[in-house]
């Protein structure tokens, strides 16, 4: 019983945050579902919950989609989802979470220094790339998308509608693929099934939290998600 109070919780919180910043689910909720289940269950109640978050939320905010960045978005993942299927099957979980957990906090840092990006074309594919390989390999794909839009300076409504909408494909993909290949638990998918109620309990929640944030309110709450994850996945990599 306390496993499934927690797991409400973990989900009403983590879709709140997803839907009124773009970001937030998988960060928030996957380091929360290790606690709870076996790596490869949590990973893929994740991915599970944020295919549903992102089917409901981008049929009210599809039209704030920057179509453009999205297909290159999409395109650079590609690359990265295979990737990912190749760390998520074979490479120790401890030395990926080390490397990601480290570099999170680096660039975080730069940002709060004020250290800005330039958008490219290319570097929005690269970007696409790293956060594809990031979410068929741990189920997280915010980090990459978030510390880049963040030193690029895009607009919270652009960014929220465009990363939701990658999100959609990067994760419907990674799951089929680790299906295939690694195979699911009935676990995972009662898990899931369960949450669902608070998972939409979030995003009521989250839609009225994104009217009232600011842009400089937004940013913090950026970094504070980015220096959260990445201390959780170094000092859980030891």
């Amino acid at each position: 019983m306390e496993d499934l109070i927690m797991l409400v919780l973990i989900v009403l919180v983590a879709s709140l945050l997803q839907t009124s910043t773009g970001y937030g689910f998988s960060i928030i909720g996957t380091p929360f579902l290790l606690l709870l289940y076996p790596v490869h269950t949590a990973i893929q109640i994740n991915i599970i919950l944020s295919l549903c978050l992102s089917v409901f939320m981008i049929l009210k905010i599809g039209k704030e989609v920057d179509k453009p960045l999205l297909i290159r978005l999409v395109k650079g993942s590609i690359t990265g989802v295979v990737l990912g299927l190749v760390v998520y099957l074979y490479i120790d979980m401890r030395l990926l979470k080390m490397v990601v957990g480290a570099l999170i906090l680096i660039l975080t840092v730069l940002l709060v220094l004020k250290r800005t990006i330039k958008r490219t074309r290319n570097r929005d594919m690269v970007t696409g790339g790293i956060s594809g390989l990031l979410t068929t390999s741990i189920g997280v794909p915010g980090p990459p998308l978030l510390l880049y839009f963040s030193g690029a300076g895009t607009d919270k409504a652009t960014l929220r509608s465009t990363t939701l909408a990658y999100y959609l494909f990067v994760y419907f993909v990674s799951l089929v693929m680790q299906i295939s290949f690694g195979g699911t638990s009935k676990e995972a998918w009662i898990s899931s099934l369960v949450a669902i109620p608070s998972l939409f309990g979030g995003i009521v929640l989250g839609q009225l939290f994104f009217k009232w944030i600011s842009q400089k309110t937004f940013r913090f709450i950026t970094y504070v998600i980015l220096i959260f994850t990445g201390g959780y996945l170094l000092i859980t990599s030891f």
